[in-house]
């Protein structure tokens, strides 16, 4: 008998309809036989109104508060599937972060699950029962509820399939699967039946929303099988597998986008050992997330131009941050916040060569000017303004033959 991680994302228990929906899924699975783990989100749109009253208190306020408003998003919605379920006939309990318990490390609103117990759960799934979980959330050494970040339902569901060993983890959303780009920006996008960890780790690091990044790379690292699936549709969805199955014939695979970045350069600085480090250390410190760095050195080899991009709502602190830096010197600090990151991602990079060529060209058709550019074995991506952002995921979609 299968035992499987099934989790339901806020699109999908958002309403009464859909987590009656959601319980005929969970039904019909129990018919085939399996043992079953859920997974809920908050109803959507709950965290975003839970958040607005917090500010509606404070703007500053308390962290360890906001945990335990947070996670009540996710218990409503397992008390809610588990009646669903149990009006059905289905002997489902849900089990809040506390009565498992689910095990937290590190700061609220960003702290990564450890460990939990899996006797209690497994007793009652030996029994015929469905354990309705909580996403997004668990419980700390301190015995602090802490939440995991947004989007970490996902992270949850991959963890509960590591440390339950279970044999699959079914992420439903309101997509049918992975798309090769938004398919509600670009409606030639296509599906994708198969993509492999590292591919799907960048496009969901990229700006694809389909999962959480962090959750992929859990699932990388134990080898997990996932599955994207849509609530709504009887389709297939998307698998993601391992490395060994790699379709190396496909030299692109999706195009991401992100427009939530922001780029700074330090103009003529010192060119000297350590001087990264002094610019980005105080940066690492105040939790501030840099992601691609570009460094250009002078002719004469003496100073450094450094630019990289932060997140979009990091620009101020970031910059507040360097000009109090006393030890970097530069000739001038500029920042530009209306940018965005364009990726093209595919394990057939490795072996194609020509594909940066081709993306440059591409642009340069569009009359798009590159303002930084990043690259690895099997993705490369561009900064670029953020107005010409839809009409360059247009032209790489189209180029690339993912129409």
């Amino acid at each position: 008998m299968k035992k499987k991680v099934l989790k339901f994302g806020g699109t999908s228990v958002g309403s009464i309809e859909r987590i009656l929906h959601a319980a005929k899924i969970i039904q019909n699975e129990l018919k085939n036989g399996s043992k079953l783990i859920i997974v809920v989100s908050a109803m959507s749109g709950r965290t975003n109104e839970l958040i607005d009253m917090s500010k509606s208190v404070s703007n500053n306020f308390n962290k360890r508060e906001l945990d335990v408003m947070l996670s009540t998003g996710e218990q409503v919605s397992c008390s809610l599937l588990s009646g669903a379920l149990n009006d059905l006939g289905i002997n489902a309990k849900s089990w809040m972060n506390w009565q498992i318990p689910i095990l937290t490390e590190g700061e609220h609103n960003n702290s990564r699950i450890i460990n939990m117990n899996v006797d209690k759960i497994n007793n009652f799934l030996k029994d015929g029962g469905v354990a309705v979980i909580p996403g997004y959330q668990g419980i700390s050494t301190t015995g602090d509820i802490t939440t995991i970040g947004r989007g970490g339902s996902d992270a949850t569901a991959v963890a509960i399939a590591k440390i339950f060993d279970t044999d699959s983890c079914e992420i439903y959303t309101d997509v049918d699967g992975v798309y090769s780009t938004d398919p509600n920006k670009i409606p030639l996008a296509k599906k994708i039946d198969k993509i492999s960890y590292e591919e799907m780790l960048e496009l969901s690091s990229l700006g694809a929303k389909v999962m959480q990044s962090s959750a992929v790379q859990t699932a990388m690292m134990y080898d997990i099988p996932l599955q994207v699936r849509s609530t709504f549709t009887d389709r297939l969805g998307t698998k993601i597998f391992n490395k060994e199955s790699l379709d190396y014939s496909k030299v692109v695979t999706g195009v991401a986008y992100s427009k939530d970045d922001a780029k700074i350069t330090l103009q003529s600085v010192e060119d000297k050992p350590g001087i990264a480090a002094d610019i980005f250390e105080p940066l690492g410190k105040n939790q501030i997330n840099i992601d691609m760095v570009i460094q250009n050195v002078s002719s004469d080899g003496k100073t450094t131009d450094i630019t990289f991009t932060v997140k979009r709502n990091d620009i101020e602190k970031s910059l507040e941050i360097l000009n109090k830096n006393n030890k970097i010197k530069s000739k001038n600090i500029s920042f530009k916040n209306n940018v965005a990151k364009i990726s093209i991602v595919g394990a057939g990079m490795v072996t194609t060569p020509g594909v940066t060529y081709k993306m440059f060209r591409a642009l340069a058709e569009e009359k798009i000017n590159i303002l930084a550019i990043s690259t690895s074995e099997i993705k490369i991506s561009v900064i670029i303004e953020e107005s010409s952002t839809l009409k360059a995921v247009k032209k790489l979609h189209n180029i690339f033959n993912l129409d």
